[in-house]
């Protein structure tokens, strides 16, 4: 039988790794800079039902797709906010490696009362459908 301790540090290596397989597989990095949420929003936009989408082509030779997520105090307090961008993180794991193209920037903003309130696969067709007008030639 092995130690309690050594099942514990078994248990939690396993977890890392398994936590660092899911990072590595994720097909978008994360936007955090202020300008390069104000350069998605001097580009594309593309309105749909649950929230707006901000699109640009970066041209920096990289071929990374990085989202943003951004909900403003209109939407309600900070557990509302967070509630909206939640629901648009995974909207955006479900729909976007299939449609985003690479080398581009994508932010979703969150609309009042819609973007808590609409259903999961209606925001989600509302993603694929913003996408495929922001990517029509």
């Amino acid at each position: 039988m092995t130690p309690p301790l050594a099942q514990e540090a078994d248990r939690s290596a396993e977890a890392s790794e398994s936590l660092a397989a899911v990072l590595s597989c994720l097909p978008y990095r994360i936007l955090a800079q202020r300008a390069d949420f104000l350069r998605a929003a001097s580009a594309r936009r593309q309105g749909a039902q649950g929230f707006l989408l901000q699109a640009r082509r970066r041209d920096d030779g990289s071929d990374a797709v990085r989202v943003g997520f951004t909900c403003s105090k209109k939407i309600g307090n900070a557990v509302m906010r967070n509630r909206a961008k939640r629901r648009l993180r995974e909207v955006v794991r479900a729909v976007l490696p299939a449609l985003a193209e690479p080398g581009w920037d994508y932010v979703l903003v969150g609309r009042p009362g819609v973007t808590i309130d609409r259903d999961f696969a209606l925001l989600k067709g509302d993603l694929a459908t913003a996408m495929r007008q922001v990517h029509r030639k």
